[in-house]
């Protein structure tokens, strides 16, 4: 920009803020929109699932979970996890139900979800055919 050009610049960014005009950064959300796509079978027993979420802005390993989708195999239940270091099992759902039979799942559960530094979080898309689990994907966050 030419030196004569700035004070031009500055008269213009001026009126916009007099007439109540946000500048575009404004409108930018802290933290971009995250997917992750999980896939776990083959066949009947195809399951899939994505879950959209977004970094925690100043902590350390914290993410918060968007929204989760899950479409179940014909024959299978499917859910997504997260590798939770405080259960005791290692994982805990982030659905409040399994999607089954061929049905779809979509849930906002709107969670924060943190583990310490040193313990990679992860999600997992499990499926089962009644007792075991039989499909794993998992991605890491």
């Amino acid at each position: 920009m030419r030196v004569s050009a700035l004070p031009a610049a500055l008269a213009l960014v001026a009126a916009a803020l007099a007439t109540g005009a946000a500048p575009a950064a404004a409108d930018t959300a802290p933290g971009p929109v995250l997917r992750v796509e999980l896939d776990a079978g083959s066949g009947l027993h195809h399951n899939t699932a994505t879950v959209t979420y977004e970094r925690v802005d100043g902590a350390v390993n914290s993410v918060r979970i968007i929204s989760v989708e899950i479409i179940s195999g014909e024959r299978d239940c499917a859910w997504v996890s997260w590798n939770d270091p405080h259960n005791v099992n290692g994982w805990s759902n982030l659905t409040t139900e399994p999607s089954c039979n061929g049905t779809g799942l979509v849930e906002s559960p709107d969670e924060i979800i943190k583990a310490p530094a040193s313990h990679p979080l992860k999600v997992r898309l499990a499926a089962d055919h009644g007792t075991d689990v039989v499909h794993k994907d998992i991605e890491k966050l």
